[in-house]
């Protein structure tokens, strides 16, 4: 299974029921993860944990659907829309690009970029 499709396995784990511990096994213990809402990467398999933990709690339901996947051996890039819920109950779609470093097989960098005003969420409030 290539690593992209393990990722995304992964995460319709997490928004189906929240499961982080399945993405978080694919980290290594130096990954950094980070997206334009928080202001320094988190660290390692806890650093995905919480990342990810934080991400679900953002919504009452939502799944993700991949347009273009674009890989090799050391790294994937994922193009995605995201449709559902938001906690306070306000349906949202935003869309974006994640890129996965992964060249010794275990993810070693996660960025995700997307516009967060598409959540109704402003950069200078973000955590």
């Amino acid at each position: 299974m290539s690593k992209a499709s393990e990722f995304i396995e992964a995460l319709h784990r997490i928004e189906e029921g929240g499961d982080v511990e399945p993405m978080a096994r694919l980290f290594a213990p130096d990954a950094e993860l980070s997206n334009p809402t928080i202001t320094r990467p988190l660290i390692g398999p806890e650093g995905a944990r919480e990342f990810w933990r934080a991400y679900r709690s953002t919504f009452v339901d939502v799944h993700s659907e991949f347009r273009c996947i674009v890989e090799s051996d050391k790294a994937s890039t994922l193009e995605w829309t995201s449709r559902g819920t938001l906690a306070q109950g306000t349906p949202f779609s935003y869309h974006g690009v994640s890129v996965i470093e992964h060249p010794a097989g275990a993810i070693t960098g996660f960025r995700a970029y997307f516009d967060p005003r598409s959540l109704g969420l402003h950069l200078e409030h973000a955590a």
